[in-house]
């Protein structure tokens, strides 16, 4: 069954991480080394991406989780630049439509999974139903929950069902990696500011990320609670830091390739019959 690569950023297997001594900028011994192989990522992700096409028997499922303005979207695009858009699948998930709220919590997520061949990126996720709805639990109001769903349990709970599910994924080939982009809230303040103060980002400012700035306390406590209870070998957490995005774009790429390349990638062997195939094709094309 995959396992993740290690880094220095990846959460423990064993409920240790704290959240309170995780970086959100990258020791200043380690930028220089790291920049100097973001390029060469993107080159070997995009030969990593036509073999895990072409072999057909493993997906890689990327979700990324983080405060607003951390950076999701742009280390997305940059990571993911260069990558045969057709092999690549992102959804972006947010407030849950009634249909959505009518299944379970994993519903929504389990239909955009990838398929073989695949990498896709959820641009939050189910893990959102252990965080805004932990910081928010008046939300649960509306998921028409059984009554014998304990309010006590429910995040143990879900944390149990997560793991199933993530265990079920990798047990049938799917590479999961969990990205939580780590901003200081200093430095989410001065990114939301600029979204107020340059026109060509105002598109991007909403008044909802005021509000829950306000909750900054209670998000970074559901965030440790979950990476905690959801790290494991086949779902490894990474905690970037994100203060610096050209650092966090770097550290990302760095480990996907790692994780594609110990996947152990490669192009189909032919038979017997698929060469005989072949040599009758060479022939008749002369």
């Amino acid at each position: 069954m995959f396992a993740g690569p290690n880094s220095p950023y990846r959460v423990p297997f064993d409920g240790s991480f704290d959240l309170a001594a995780a970086r959100t900028n990258p020791a200043s011994d380690d930028q220089d080394d790291i920049r100097k192989k973001r390029g060469r990522a993107r080159r070997e992700l995009n030969k990593l991406q036509r073999l895990l096409s072409a072999g057909d028997k493993h997906a890689v499922l990327l979700v990324f989780q983080a405060m607003d303005a951390a950076g999701k979207d742009s280390t997305i695009r940059a990571v993911m630049r260069g990558v045969d858009p057709s092999g690549c699948q992102v959804h972006t998930f947010k407030k849950p439509s009634t249909l959505e709220l009518d299944h379970d919590f994993l519903w929504r997520s389990a239909c955009r999974l990838p398929e073989r061949g695949q990498i896709g990126i959820f641009n939050r996720s189910y893990y959102e139903e252990v965080l805004v709805v932990r910081v928010h639990p008046e939300m649960l109001q509306s998921q028409r929950l059984p009554e014998l769903i304990s309010p006590d349990n429910i995040w143990q709970d879900r944390y149990q069902s997560i793991r199933d599910h993530e265990a079920h994924l990798a047990r049938n080939g799917t590479a999961i990696l969990k990205f939580w982009l780590n901003v200081s809230k200093a430095e989410q303040r001065r990114r939301l500011l600029a979204r107020l103060d340059n026109p060509d980002k105002n598109w991007k400012f909403e008044v909802g990320d005021i509000a829950e700035r306000r909750h900054w306390d209670d998000y970074m406590h559901a965030y440790e609670q979950a990476l905690n209870a959801t790290s494991r070998p086949w779902a490894p957490w990474y905690a970037i830091p994100a203060d610096d995005k050209s650092y966090m774009q770097a550290r990302v790429g760095h480990i996907i390739v790692n994780a594609l390349t110990g996947i152990g990638l490669a192009y189909p062997e032919l038979s017997g019959e698929d060469r005989a195939i072949f040599e009758a094709a060479r022939q008749e094309l002369g």
